[in-house]
């Protein structure tokens, strides 16, 4: 099995579940069609990243790709470029609900599954000092959104989720055992 990612929050999970995999990022510019939605995106985003691995995989390798937005008044905060950026998404995100989908793509030389999965999250009003603070010590310029909901900001700003945890994580570990036992 190869997880096409350098995300050390995938790696994590992936390992929880008790999976032997070889990690082999897929370094793609995350690039997509103006008029695909708010689903389609991240599912778009995974099978590119898949595309670029499938050329030269094994015929026994199982390849699971992945991709995490955040959804928010109709567009994408995708990963900070900096502090501004992150605070403006921070702020953007204060006192609001937002979705966060994950496309996970699994492909192997005889099949191919792409799924999503979407949580819905709400954060409380958080102060100019609590963005500060969490971008300083933190610094989530690694992370859709500009946050992650198992460091701090997710303890004090998060008030309610439905969906999975995980998947604001960046990986909706159930859905993707399920489709694992499928495969």
């Amino acid at each position: 099995m190869v997880l096409a990612s350098a995300s050390p929050r995938r790696q994590q999970l992936l390992k929880e579940l008790g999976l032997e995999f070889e990690v082999r990022p897929a370094d793609v510019d995350e690039f997509y069609p103006e008029n695909l939605g708010m689903t389609a995106i991240p599912e778009y985003l995974a099978q590119l990243k898949a595309d670029v691995l499938v050329q030269n995989m094994a015929d026994d390798e199982l390849i699971i790709t992945a991709d995490t937005i955040v959804w928010k008044d109709d567009k994408v905060l995708g990963k900070p470029a900096d502090k501004t950026e992150a605070v403006t998404m921070l702020k953007s995100l204060s006192g609001t609900q937002h979705q966060v989908i994950t496309g996970i793509n699994l492909q192997s030389k005889r099949k191919k599954i792409s799924f999503h999965a979407v949580t819905e999250v709400w954060f409380d009003e958080l102060s100019d000092q609590e963005i500060d603070y969490y971008i300083e010590k933190y610094q989530p310029y690694d992370k859709a959104g500009s946050y992650g909901i198992q460091e701090w900001i997710g303890f004090v700003g998060i008030y309610k989720i439905e969906g999975s945890f995980y998947n604001v994580m960046g990986l909706p570990i159930h859905k993707l055992y399920q489709y694992l036992k499928e495969f």
